[in-house]
């Protein structure tokens, strides 16, 4: 005769089985110290395998043209383009320039958004990689105001 703690034993065990399998089916991504540690956009991208930056219109960025609060700018990226393998958020002026990088496939919307802390008035970009290495961006400039001025 199987108890009711036996039962629930099993169906724990079975649920744990199933959801370590789910967990384990895709690759694991390392952090990418290098990419984070670049100091401007270009060495960034070129540390999450970009090689050119061309601008496209298949690429774009949301933001405040006005950020009263820079320790909370709202931001965001999203690209129509095929074979995107990283999906980069960017601010130009930051000590460290990268913010974000989503890695995309075809199961996923490629639209992000997040919030970055900026120092100062600055371009910020979205920058798609594609799977052969060539980096496609859209850029806008963000200003940062002391208590909402405008100045």
């Amino acid at each position: 005769m199987q108890t009711r703690r036996d039962t629930l034993k099993q169906g724990l065990l079975a649920a744990g089985a199933l959801g370590s399998g789910v967990m384990l089916t895709g690759p694991a991504h390392a952090f990418n110290k290098t990419a984070f540690d670049a100091r401007s956009v270009q060495e960034a991208v070129k540390a999450l395998g970009g090689t050119s930056l061309t601008e496209s219109k298949d690429v774009t960025v949301q933001g405040p043209d006005i950020a009263e609060n820079g320790a909370v700018v709202p931001i965001g990226a999203t690209t129509t383009m095929a074979g995107v393998k990283h999906l980069a958020l960017l601010v130009e002026k930051n000590p460290s320039a990268l913010v974000a990088v989503f890695n995309v496939n075809p199961a996923v919307d490629s639209s992000f958004s997040t919030r970055a802390k900026m120092g100062q008035s600055s371009d910020v970009y979205a920058v798609a990689i594609a799977q052969d290495g060539k980096a496609f961006f859209a850029k806008k400039e963000i200003k940062v105001t002391l208590g909402g001025c405008g100045g």
